[in-house]
């Protein structure tokens, strides 16, 4: 690659510059994405932190800043999301796993515990599946993965979750669907909206909405409950009792607690902590109750 090819590489890269982070952000290259990460607290003890669906880094804002206290705090903007880069990719769960894989690998660390959220829960259990040597506990904060679908429901999500339902989201919508994700919405929440908002004036928007709709594919392609039992390590899985998004309240009946415990009762070593009047972002809505379980957990 020439110098100017790389330079223009480089430019297009810096997408969605305009989200501030709370955190230096660092950048690496892990295949073909220059991936965004931020590295904090100085312990051997590592937590490498994977962010849900339309996420990113500053979700973990309120848990990143306690425990750098006691732990290296690790947080990573998955491929097409983030500050990270947007080319157009598989979305699935084997592709996301293999990319920590790689970026563990590339940071050169022996070791870490895993804490993912949503769809990062679903993802951290395929890399302890799929590489068990290198991680040493898993945190599961409203994972997806608990809940099952059937192959008509699938059909019914792919079809209203494709990259256009997304691009023309309103911004009263932005903000009912962010409120949702909480039981009560907190005033220091209120960054999800707005960087949510300035997301949609970017120029690489489209592959952010394509990343949306190819990892909600990846999740419920690729089913991951029945090998919930192969799960060696130990685990402590955390539900919101008022989570709104699992389970999908058109397609099942039941409740995110019957969820939650369903799923923890298939991991041989886990423990389930469910908070009341708490939603789908427990990490921020009980901040200082997730982190202090973590810490409880990890320490």
């Amino acid at each position: 690659m020439d110098w100017s090819t790389l330079s223009q590489r480089l430019i297009m890269s810096e997408i969605f510059s305009n989200l501030v982070y709370p955190f230096e952000t660092k950048f690496i290259q892990v295949d073909d994405y220059r991936i965004a990460y931020v590295d904090e607290g100085q312990s051997n003890k590592i937590i490498l932190f994977l962010h849900g669906l339309g996420s990113y880094i500053p979700a973990w804002r309120f848990n990143i800043q306690e425990l750098k206290n006691h732990f290296r705090c690790i947080a990573i903007d998955l491929p097409g999301f983030g500050k990270s880069d947007k080319k157009i990719h598989s979305g699935s769960m084997e592709f996301y796993s293999n990319i920590v894989l790689k970026f563990i690998h590339s940071i050169k660390v022996a070791e870490v515990n895993l804490v993912g959220h949503s769809m990062g829960g679903q993802i951290a259990i395929n890399c302890v599946l799929n590489f068990s040597d290198l991680i040493n506990k898993l945190v599961l904060i409203a994972p997806a993965g608990f809940e099952r679908f059937t192959k008509e429901e699938i059909q019914i999500i792919k079809n209203i979750t494709k990259p256009e339902n997304f691009l023309t989201t309103e911004i009263e919508q932005i903000k009912t669907n962010y409120e949702m994700s909480f039981y009560n919405f907190p005033e220091e929440a209120k960054f999800l909206i707005d960087d949510r908002i300035k997301i949609s004036e970017d120029e690489e928007f489209y592959n952010y909405c394509v990343a949306i709709s190819n990892s909600i594919s990846g999740m419920i392609e690729q089913p991951i409950f029945e090998r919930l039992k192969e799960i060696n390590q130990q685990t402590l899985v955390i539900f919101g009792k008022n989570d709104s998004l699992i389970p999908n309240k058109y397609l099942h009946r039941t409740t995110t607690e019957e969820i939650a415990k369903s799923g923890c009762a298939e991991i041989p070593h886990s423990n389930l902590i469910l908070f009341n009047e708490c939603g789908h972002f427990a990490q921020i809505e009980k901040s200082e109750q997730v982190n202090q379980a973590i810490k409880n957990f990890l320490l």
